[in-house]
């Protein structure tokens, strides 16, 4: 079994293309969104917007701050 585990890790790894993407034979890219002036690339479409990749704050908590009262945090009646 350990003897089988690193062939199979050699095998998963020559799955990855090296070739960029593209549209198969005879095939192209979807139509342009609604409103968008160009056809996006295949470059485009997979480059991550901010929206769908949004960076992290790394900002601590320097001070603390209480908080104020919340007027719906009733108790059950």
């Amino acid at each position: 079994m350990k003897r089988l585990l690193p062939l199979a890790a050699l095998l998963l790894t020559a799955c990855g293309s090296a070739a960029s993407l593209a549209p198969a034979p005879g095939k192209s890219l979807p139509v342009a969104p609604r409103g968008a002036r160009a056809t996006p690339t295949a470059a485009d479409l997979l480059t991550a917007t901010p929206q769908q990749r949004p960076e992290r704050s790394t900002e601590l908590l320097r001070n603390s701050v209480e908080r104020r009262s919340d007027e719906f945090d009733l108790p059950p009646q």
